[in-house]
């Protein structure tokens, strides 16, 4: 199992697109960090103006570009002839899905880590040197972004093997982050707080619509929505693709 997981890293770390993702979200959190660390920026809303900060959707905006590094290393496999490549150097498909599975969760979880840093610490720089964010709750809200983000991408992952590339799933998580959900909150609100991009808000304490999700409820539901996902892209790995 460690030559396959060796080599299933190495195909992932040599891929110049992973670290064209992960540089793009950094750049772009940071970029909402700088805008959001007082509250100069504000949105027009319905009781006058909300700072860039408390805008849960576009905060966690980057977290779709993070979640092109979990498409990209399950849907590289179907480009160029790399599964037949894969699967003849590990004939065993469950123990290949589990090792680009255990890959994709390891590299997104160390890269989220790396994003979502220095971007928290930008923004909230002044709250901490005052003291009014302590370490304490800073690390609990870096961990909360680095599992969203993580789960995000391994969500991806799953669509990834699912469509057999790396293109389809990309699209629908942004078309139902920005579009669905936004359209469909106010008609829907209890089944819109379930869907992935709703219960990532929820899981790092940026919730939206009148029936959000408590914290540890988002991050539950966006965990069985990747379990969930990952177990249909297992079989259909196992099957469609024998």
């Amino acid at each position: 199992m460690s030559a396959v997981l060796a080599a299933e890293l190495t195909k992932v770390r040599t891929l110049p697109s992973a670290w064209a993702v992960v540089g793009a979200a950094l750049v772009a959190d940071v970029l909402l960090a700088v805008l959001a660390r007082d509250d100069t920026l504000r949105l027009a809303g319905a009781d006058g103006g909300i700072p860039l900060g408390q805008v849960g959707s576009l905060m966690l905006a980057p977290v779709y570009v993070f979640a092109a590094l979990g498409a990209i290393a399950a849907g590289s496999e179907y480009t160029g002839g790399q599964l037949r490549s894969s699967l003849l150097a590990t004939p065993d498909r469950a123990r290949s899905f589990r090792a680009h599975l255990a890959v994709a969760a390891g590299v997104s979880a160390a890269a989220a880590l790396v994003v979502v840093t220095p971007a928290y610490l930008v923004q909230h720089a002044g709250a901490l040197g005052a003291g009014t964010l302590g370490p304490r709750d800073a690390v609990t809200a870096v961990l909360a972004l680095v599992s969203a983000y993580t789960l995000v991408s391994v969500l991806a992952f799953g669509f990834a093997v699912l469509a057999r590339g790396a293109v389809v799933p990309l699209v629908v998580l942004v078309v139902a982050a920005l579009l669905v959900a936004p359209t469909l909150r106010g008609a829907l609100p209890q089944v819109i707080a379930l869907l992935p991009q709703d219960a990532a808000l929820s899981a790092v304490g940026t919730p939206e619509g009148p029936d959000a999700l408590t914290r540890g409820a988002g991050l539950g539901v966006l965990t069985a929505w990747v379990a969930a996902c990952v177990a249909a892209a297992s079989v259909t790995f196992a099957r469609r693709d024998a």
